[in-house]
């Protein structure tokens, strides 16, 4: 049976920079999957693209290619997949292009999939009536919509089959859902159709792209029961080996660190899932409660199941609005009482605050060895010898939040006993992007597919 390997090398911009590289060099794939996009991510790249025309991609794409170009003169059929086109895929293309032309590669054919991006779109949408009510309150977009920074739609595996029929070696996409960036090569390799009668291994290879969509979490990062032989310094990152049928295994390079079990991969399974039985993606809804998991050889874990349960006539958009500014500074207390002293000197900050005629929107006091993180799940037992207060405040004014990155170094000389930790100078202030999630009828949305 026909086998096809897949590779994610990247689950988030800001991952390893090596492992693209180490991954392709060691894993015999066929395809390279690069995953950089996040919600957060989309607002920034929009915001870099609304003051460079050029720019709102994710760069550090750019660099891997060129760390990949030796392996992908040895792999002369190995493929590459990924998102980081961004706000600006077209431009991210072209210089993708450049890369593997200054590396001899120019006859390696790149595609740009484009046609997620709604923001030039708002005002028509809503003028035919898509209001893009928030997923969550109902309330129509257009309650924020004069402070809309970015709205993408998630496309699914669709136009990178085009793309990858097209010719394209190296595809880059703007947003599409992670796991699509499996389930594109899956279904190109194989054939498979987005009609009812591939829904199955469709949902299966949703699967397979949603285990290994964040990197190394699949194959020993975060695992529960990771200790010092699990070698997370040398982690390996995961590949997936689907068949035509959509049954598939997880493994990693041979020698590399991490593990892959079955603690690992159901970790993963469960990971962002809020219904399991619907796993909502633009190609497939997918039940996870039929996924079955076993450990066939040491670091290979066999998956089967992961079957249909419907399809939407919907594309998810991830909107993002500014919404004010914020920061957050910390500080050292030690010494007896360090917990109740830190609760004490928060309260000091923002009474100080007060005073000099400043509140605002949001205000957060944690202590961070006290059980603050994870309120409630983790019991404190003992007083701790030392602790960081950790105070950060939301509001639409930046002068008022300029102010309160003023007040922690008073604290030095003017708080409690056993208060350190400001060297490194005030806290920078951050402008806010909140996040706004809506659908969008799929029949508003024709995704382009260009081959440079």
């Amino acid at each position: 049976m026909k086998r096809v390997r897949v590779g994610n090398g990247c689950g988030f911009w800001g991952d390893n920079l090596d492992a693209p590289a180490r991954l392709a060099a060691a894993g015999r794939l066929d395809y390279l999957t690069l995953e950089y996009l996040a919600e957060l991510t989309m607002s920034i790249l929009a915001v870099q693209k609304a003051k460079d025309p050029a720019a709102g991609y994710a760069t550090d794409f750019v660099g891997v290619l060129g760390r990949l170009a030796p392996v992908l003169a040895d792999q002369p059929k190995l493929k590459v997949v990924t998102n980081a086109g961004g706000m600006n895929p077209s431009a991210c293309g072209r210089a993708a292009r450049d890369v593997l032309a200054k590396t001899g590669l120019e006859a390696k054919p790149v595609a740009v999939v484009s046609g997620d991006d709604l923001l030039p779109r708002l005002d028509e949408l809503a003028a035919a009536g898509h209001a893009l009510n928030h997923l969550d309150t109902g309330e129509p977009l257009a309650a924020v919509r004069d402070r809309v920074v970015s709205a993408n739609a998630y496309l699914g595996a669709r136009p990178i089959v085009d793309a990858l029929k097209a010719g394209a070696e190296v595809v880059v996409t703007g947003r599409v859902a992670d796991a699509s960036l499996t389930v594109g090569p899956a279904a190109f390799e194989f054939g498979w159709g987005f009609a009812a009668t591939d829904l199955d291994r469709l949902a299966a290879a949703t699967v397979a792209g949603h285990l290994i969509e964040c990197g190394a979490q699949a194959t020993g990062g975060l695992w529960i029961n990771a200790d010092d032989a699990t070698r997370l310094g040398d982690v390996g990152y995961p590949i997936a080996d689907i068949a035509a049928d959509g049954t598939f295994t997880i493994t990693k390079p041979d020698g590399t660190g991490g593990a892959v079990n079955a603690e690992t991969v159901a970790e993963q399974l469960l990971y962002e899932v809020a219904d399991p039985a619907r796993y909502y993606t633009p190609d497939v809804v997918a039940d996870f409660t039929t996924v079955r998991l076993t450990e066939t050889g040491r670091d290979v874990v066999a998956v089967t199941g992961g079957t249909a349960n419907g399809v939407t006539d919907t594309y998810k958009v991830s909107v993002a609005y500014r919404d004010g500014f914020m920061s957050a500074g910390t500080l050292v207390i030690a010494g007896p009482d360090a917990v109740g002293k830190a609760r004490r000197s928060g309260a000091v900050l923002l009474e100080r605050l007060r005073h000099a005629g400043f509140t605002f929107a949001a205000t957060n006091v944690e202590v961070l060895g006290a059980g603050d993180c994870v309120p409630g799940v983790v019991e404190v037992v003992s007083d701790p010898p030392e602790v960081v207060l950790r105070v950060a405040v939301r509001d639409p004014r930046r002068a008022a939040v300029e102010r309160f990155t003023k007040e922690f170094a008073p604290l030095v000389t003017a708080g409690f006993a056993g208060t350190t930790g400001y060297t490194t100078g005030r806290p920078p202030v951050r402008e806010v992007f909140a996040y706004w999630p809506a659908l969008v009828k799929k029949s508003c949305i024709t995704p382009e597919v260009r081959l440079l």
